[in-house]
């Protein structure tokens, strides 16, 4: 967690005036356990909120502007907060400009100006959800703070809306949805389409996770996550002729999609769905794993899960692949696979405590044999979601 009395002072340094009225917000990184590339796809995912996130102490002004400032990035900025438009020079602004705008458009009156200082401690592009975490945590504190309410289900679909619409990032709702109501100890099992959800125990013993961050950038927006979307979308067009009342493969079985496999008529779509429909069936039976304390089922799951993402689904690349493949030969890990979008970023694993040094050591001395580049770890713990903290 961050230093607040550091974050204090230069908080005062950029902003002047005094620490009276300043609050303290955190938000959480997320790691997505399994499930990956469902949820736009209307299927389970069994995501976590992490311990670091971002933090953000907020101030009350006297008049209609906004200070946005971070301990992260040098650009800061001043602006009025009626009259709110993207602009691509404003980069990591544009997330708390995307709520502030979300805010207004829907009714939520904002009475005063603010200053705001973030620190973020997730790597930026790391696939460990900063935006979200930003998000998120702007969200929460402008409705405290403006006497609204802060129901965290509709935070969440504030937020994924904000990075829809005015940021252009066709996200799911997963990652907005586990930092805003993440619980210590507990992964979520979440139903995107309905939200329906589970707050599952995480009981893994005398195992930890170790996310591996493969510091190989990769732009949300530049990927190739929309041509994934759209797959999906032409195989549920497809598949109309059997299910005439499908909108997403989410609501298709295994079984269902064998049987119909037929009227997917390029393979690549074909292999596209399989992923997502597998995939969804594998997060069911790895949370009825994990609640029989099968950590060997679970680990399997999670190494047919990044399998499926390389083989089918084609968003890992070289250096996820590089990453996963050496952990796994590491003695004491359960299991291996990318998490988030891919195309770079990050890894999570479940390794024995008593083998997570050699994991460290090992992984990044092969991965950099392999690609170049020096790779970071954080051995984990499972955090709660968006709050106060003063």
């Amino acid at each position: 967690m961050a230093n607040i009395e550091q974050l204090t002072e230069q908080f005062l340094q950029h902003y002047g005036g005094v620490a009276d009225g300043l609050h303290v917000f955190h938000a959480p990184g997320r790691v997505n356990l399994i499930g990956e590339h469902t949820d736009y796809n209307g299927g389970y995912v069994f995501p976590a909120a992490l311990t670091f996130g971002t933090t953000l102490l907020i101030r009350e002004r006297g008049d209609r502007k906004l200070g946005l400032a971070s301990t992260n990035f040098e650009l800061a900025g001043e602006l009025e907060i009626d009259g709110i438009v993207y602009k691509e020079e404003d980069d990591w602004m544009n997330y708390p400009k995307g709520i502030v705008n979300e805010l207004q458009q829907r009714g939520y009156a904002l009475p005063a100006g603010f200053d705001l200082l973030y620190h973020g401690e997730i790597p930026n592009g790391s696939g460990l959800s900063s935006s979200a975490s930003i998000e998120v945590v702007t969200a929460y504190a402008l409705l405290s703070l403006s006497g609204h309410p802060t129901d965290t289900v509709e935070i969440a679909l504030l937020a994924q809306r904000s990075e829809n619409e005015f940021n252009g990032v066709k996200c799911g709702i997963m990652d907005q949805f586990a930092v805003a109501n993440g619980k210590k100890d507990h992964a979520i099992l979440l139903m995107c389409d309905t939200l329906a959800y589970e707050l599952v125990p995480f009981n893994s013993g005398s195992y930890r996770l170790v996310i591996g961050n493969t510091n190989k950038r990769r732009g949300l927006v530049d990927s190739k996550y929309n041509e994934r979307r759209s797959q999906c979308e032409q195989a549920v067009q497809d598949l109309k002729a059997a299910f005439p009342e499908l909108t997403l493969l989410g609501q298709l079985t295994v079984q269902q999609l064998q049987d119909n496999a037929h009227l997917i008529k390029d393979p690549l779509v074909m292999n596209r769905a399989r992923h997502v429909v597998e995939e969804i069936d594998r997060v069911v039976r790895s949370v009825d794993a994990l609640k029989a304390d099968d950590l060997i089922s679970f680990g399997r799951y999670m190494n047919e899960s990044h399998d499926s993402l390389r083989d089918l689904y084609e968003v890992t690349g070289d250096e996820l692949d590089a990453m996963v493949e050496s952990a796994r030969a590491v003695p004491g890990v359960l299991g291996s696979r990318m998490t988030g979008a891919g195309f770079g970023g990050c890894t999570v694993s479940l390794v024995h405590e008593d083998s997570v040094d050699t994991f460290i050591a090992q992984v990044g001395e092969q991965y950099k044999a392999a690609t170049g580049l020096e790779a970071s770890f954080y051995v984990c713990s499972i955090g709660n979601g968006v709050e106060q903290l003063r």
